[in-house]
Parts: structure tokens; C-alpha cells; sequence
């Protein structure tokens, strides 16, 4: 059966999004079930809120809300029956419970739908109102599990905008994924996951400063450059490469304070400058370089097949 995670140490700051990033099969999904306390780990131990997510899993489900991959909705219930069962089984009184069920569903958008039955709901209303319910009891962190999978275009849109405004508000969320499009536009840092082990872990600056070095930059110079401005450019401190484009020149500089340098110099030869622009590596350029990496150091195929940067989950 194998080893679902080997040796997993990562530490998460108050307020900030975590990205676990990896192709299906990863561990990524196990990962959040040993945090949330549904698993327990074979060796090695976990704190979530400073609570040992298996002796003390009470505690931690109270303060901790989850969004699992399939919403898990009971469709024999309505939206606002499937909210109150929820808030009655965390303990509310029916007051309070009706009051957070209102809440949440203005939140949400779904007071239109609250009375129907969410057997007939689109995959992204089902998503809407598994995230209602996970935020019930107000927690303080949050294990999104695969959030937009199954969503097209304009529902992924609408689930990432929702998790921005919960990020927004200090909450702590832990986004399980394999779409590198919501991790880009929700992550404070990124886990890279494989075949259960961590491969990295950190910002995608600080991950691509380890990885190569150097920025990207283009500069549009409306045709290509000759040898000797070439040769220039190349000579320049902070230029590390220099490679003629057919509208200017793709450059790999130091920093992008280096840019400045290039155009003054490009000028001062009485070239004209339609556009220079620096471009740091993105998180599908930094999660690329580490697969590429994993597949070097152990002789195996490339996984991206599973991993899209597309953000229509499909």
C-alpha cells in the first residue's frame, strides 16, 4: 500500500495561506486528516493550535473548519436544514444556531436557496454551501481540500474570490491543491508535495532564489539587436545572459535594479526603447523547476499530466 506522507515537518504562521501543492496522490488529502485529528500518524507527532490533533481532536475540530473535495452535503436535507444540523451538532443553542444559519447563507449568497434541497445544486452551490457550514462556528483555521475541483470557469472564479475575503480577514488557511492558478492567487507559501514526501517549502521568491538564479527580462526594442550591443549588454554588471529576441533582447539579470542600467546603456546607443519589464519567476515557473528536479534525482516520469495552472478545474 505504500507510504501515504514520510517524514513531513512544515510550520504554519497565524493568518497566512498555505498552498499544498502536488499531483493526485501526493498526500496532500492525508495530510489534512492527520491535522484535522481524522487519522492518526504511524510516527512523528503534529500541533495545530498548540493541541495534539488526536488526543486533544475535540478541541481542535471546535476551532478548525473543513472543506473536503466532494462538499459531503446530505441531500435528503435543505440548504438552511443541512447549516442547522451542523450548528446543533457544534452545540449552538436554536437561537444562536438560526442566527449563524442566516448568517452564513446571506454570506454566501444561497438565502434564495435555502428552503430547496441540495440534491439538484450545481457542483459550485454545493461548494458555496460546504464552505457555509464549515465557517459556522467561526474557526480559526481552515483545511480547503481540492476547493474548486469539478467547478468551471466562473464558479472556480467565485470560490477563489470567497476564500480571498476569508484569507483577508486573519483566518488561517490550509489549501490543498493541485491547481497552481488558485494557489498563485491565494498563497502566502507553498509545500510541494510527492509520493508523500515535503520537496520544498517556502515563499515562491525565497523557492526560486534556491533554484536558479537571477530574474527574467525582456526588452522591446522593436527588432533585433546587433553583435556589438550584444556584446555590450553581456559585458554590463548584474547581465548574467544575453539572448537576442526578433523585437530586442531577452536578458537574466541579478535584480530588476539592474534594468535601469540596460536602458540608459541601450539609449545612450541611440536605440529606441518601446518597453522593458523585469519578470520575477511565477509559481507554475518555481513549481515546474521543482518537478523537473524530483524527475532528475529519481529517473521517474513527469507528473504535470495531473497538475493544471489552468483555474477552471478541468
Amino acid at each position: 500500500s505504500g507510504i501515504a506522507l514520510d517524514k513531513l515537518s512544515l510550520e504554519l504562521d497565524r493568518g497566512e495561506v498555505l498552498a499544498l501543492l502536488g499531483p493526485n496522490g501526493a498526500g496532500k488529502t492525508t495530510a489534512v486528516r492527520l491535522l484535522n485529528g481524522v487519522l492518526r500518524a504511524d510516527s512523528g507527532t503534529a500541533r495545530v493550535l498548540g493541541l495534539d490533533p488526536i488526543a486533544d481532536g475535540n478541541q481542535v475540530r471546535a476551532r478548525t473548519g473543513v472543506l473536503t473535495e466532494n462538499a459531503g452535503l446530505d441531500d435528503r436535507l435543505t440548504t438552511r436544514e443541512n447549516l442547522l444540523f451542523t450548528a446543533r451538532m457544534r452545540g449552538f443553542d436554536s437561537a444562536t444556531a438560526t442566527r449563524r444559519v442566516d448568517e452564513m447563507l446571506d454570506r454566501f449568497g444561497m438565502r434564495e436557496r435555502a428552503d430547496d434541497f441540495t440534491q439538484g445544486f450545481s457542483t459550485g452551490q454545493r461548494k458555496r454551501v460546504a464552505l457555509a457550514r464549515a465557517l459556522l462556528h467561526d474557526p480559526e483555521l481552515l483545511f480547503l481540500d481540492e476547493p474548486t475541483s469539478g467547478l468551471d470557469p466562473a464558479g472556480t472564479r467565485d470560490v477563489i474570490d470567497l476564500i480571498s475575503s476569508l484569507s483577508g480577514e486573519g483566518r488561517t488557511i490550509i489549501l490543498a491543491t493541485h491547481f497552481l492558478g488558485e494557489a498563485g492567487k491565494l498563497a502566502d507559501r507553498m509545500a510541494v508535495l510527492h509520493r508523500g514526501r515535503l520537496q520544498a517549502f517556502g515563499t515562491p521568491h525565497d523557492l526560486a532564489r534556491d533554484l536558479w538564479q537571477g530574474t527574467a527580462a525582456d526588452v522591446d526594442l522593436g527588432g533585433p539587436v546587433d553583435e556589438p550591443t550584444k556584446q555590450a549588454l553581456a559585458a554590463m554588471p548584474g547581465v548574467l545572459e544575453v539572448d537576442p529576441a526578433d523585437d530586442g533582447v531577452l536578458l537574466r539579470i541579478d535584480d530588476r535594479e539592474v534594468l535601469p542600467r540596460v536602458v540608459a546603456e541601450l539609449v545612450g546607443r541611440g536605440l529606441p526603447v518601446y518597453g522593458a519589464a523585469a519578470h520575477p519567476p511565477t509559481l507554475e515557473d518555481v513549481y515546474f523547476a521543482i518537478e523537473s528536479r524530483i524527475v532528475a534525482e529519481s529517473g521517474e516520469a513527469a507528473t504535470d499530466a495531473f497538475l493544471s495552472t489552468r483555474e477552471d478545474g478541468s
